[in-house]
């Protein structure tokens, strides 16, 4: 994939600017989309080098206008944070759905025939604590942000069916690496660990998760976009549970800190977002792309102090 116009909404936050830097490495003529609602996450030394707009992703005219000429959308844009979503759930929705009416009205006035979308694992909501998640198992989204995304894969369905534009709807599970901010476990843990803080753990911390390194979520994702057709659903997954008190102590001792684990109770309005128990098969994944992640969680997070 090289010297096409490529067009990512959020492609100023976390995930969005690793895929920035990688396509236009790959010689890539980028345009990014993004509100800088968490400030621009772009390297400086990448800055300089791409098309941006800071530009409401809602804002359809705008849209059709800078998707003029593009082969491709990557719709990254979102309203994220467990605490932010769940104190502004309406907003939350209109985002979602609306932003993707908006990207899908883009590609549609301007003929682009491939759009990839940034879903989530989230979909699968308490179903998740049963088993390792494929795609085929049935959704049970209880949040505003995983309904809105669940809506989004059906109207993609849809959108291939009547006006031909292929989709990928990425499910991704627990993405981290350098760039993320602290509403994130991850940076929250070695923001604490570094400072000699405490590291606040909800619950008992045996719930687990699927954390999975975003330099192996962005090849993923490439892969995905080359042999995009129709409309699919993959999980982007690392296929390693981990659970979070043993996450907590792996960056205390990546970290070399004397912090402490202090459990503590939930506020009531994470109840939806603390699952048990997730982690993600990524089989079709691999059978369509012989996907494999190349990074553990302990490689990652010493990557990320490395880097910091």
């Amino acid at each position: 994939m090289r010297n096409q116009r490529i067009v990512i909404t959020g492609g100023a936050g976390f995930i969005g600017s690793h895929l920035t830097s990688t396509l236009l490495e790959m010689g890539n003529d980028v345009v990014v989309v993004d509100i800088l609602l968490r400030g621009n996450k772009i390297p400086k030394e990448v800055q300089s080098k791409i098309e941006f707009h800071q530009v409401d992703v809602r804002d359809s005219e705008a849209m059709a206008k800078i998707c003029k000429g593009a082969h491709l959308i990557f719709h990254f844009a979102a309203i994220l944070g467990v605490d932010i979503v769940a104190d502004n759930p309406i907003e939350t929705m209109e985002t979602e759905v609306n932003g993707m009416q908006s990207v899908a009205h883009a590609a549609s006035v301007n003929g682009i025939s491939k759009l990839m979308y940034a879903s989530t694992s989230g979909v699968y909501g308490h179903l998740a604590m049963e088993q390792s998640i494929s795609e085929e198992i049935l959704v049970d989204p209880r949040t505003s942000y995983a309904m809105a995304k669940r809506y989004n894969e059906i109207y993609l369905a849809s959108l291939f069916e009547e006006k031909g534009i292929h989709s990928v709807a990425l499910r991704f599970f627990n993405i981290y690496g350098l760039r993320q901010d602290n509403r994130m476990v991850i940076p929250r843990f070695i923001e604490q660990a570094l400072a000699g803080d405490p590291l606040t753990v909800y619950g008992t911390g045996e719930q687990t998760r699927d954390f999975t390194y975003v330099d192996d979520a962005i090849k993923a994702t490439i892969d995905l976009a080359r042999g995009a057709k129709g409309f699919e659903i993959y999980n982007i997954a690392n296929e390693r549970e981990a659970t979070i008190l043993d996450l907590a102590k792996t960056i205390i001792d990546v970290t070399s800190s004397n912090s402490e684990i202090k459990l503590i109770n939930a506020p009531s309005k994470r109840y939806d977002y603390e699952v048990g128990r997730r982690f993600g098969s990524s089989e079709k994944l691999i059978k369509k792309t012989g996907y494999k992640p190349t990074t553990d969680l302990n490689n990652g997070l010493r990557t990320i102090l490395i880097q910091n």
